[in-house]
């Protein structure tokens, strides 16, 4: 019984995601069970920022194929608050994850902070390796006119003793 339920939890875990933030359905043809799919996801930590993530998933298919796309944008206000709550390492953080096969392949979207262009990166990977390589995207949010950005050229306050 008990690896009856491990299976189970396994293929809820799998499924878990399918259809949650769904945009966009693209069938890839009449003789295919292979459709893009197109999700939306709202940062987290910094709910100005919305990515579209386009990713073929393969019906009646253990496992889906490892490509994806990614295109963020700011789509409401990016605050100071906002990026002291994140992640600053250069590893930066997780800030979505889907199951792409029972076989623990998954597809990461992990945003990175960029503090000397004053830029948010988001990049989409697979998590297995794809015909020799690792299958990633990339795409970029400037903090350029949004309250989080510190222009360069202003002068600094002297902070309080």
């Amino acid at each position: 019984m008990h690896k009856r339920h491990c299976l189970s939890v396994l293929l809820g875990l799998t499924l878990m995601g399918c259809g949650q933030n769904e945009v966009g359905d693209v069938s890839l043809g009449l003789f295919t069970t292979k459709d893009i799919k197109i999700n939306s996801l709202v940062d987290p930590l910094v709910p100005g920022v919305t990515c579209h993530i386009a990713s073929i998933e393969a019906n009646l298919s253990f496992s889906d194929p490892s490509d994806s796309s990614i295109a963020c944008r700011q789509t409401g206000e990016i605050t100071p608050n906002m990026l002291a709550s994140i992640d600053r390492s250069d590893a930066g953080e997780v800030v979505f994850k889907k199951s792409k096969s029972i076989f623990l392949k998954s597809m990461k979207v992990r945003r990175i902070y960029d503090p000397q262009a004053q830029t948010l990166i988001y990049l989409s990977y697979s998590t297995k390796e794809t015909s020799g390589s690792f299958k990633h995207s990339m795409s970029t949010v400037p903090l350029w006119g949004t309250q989080a950005y510190i222009d360069p050229t202003a002068p600094q306050s002297a902070e309080p003793r």
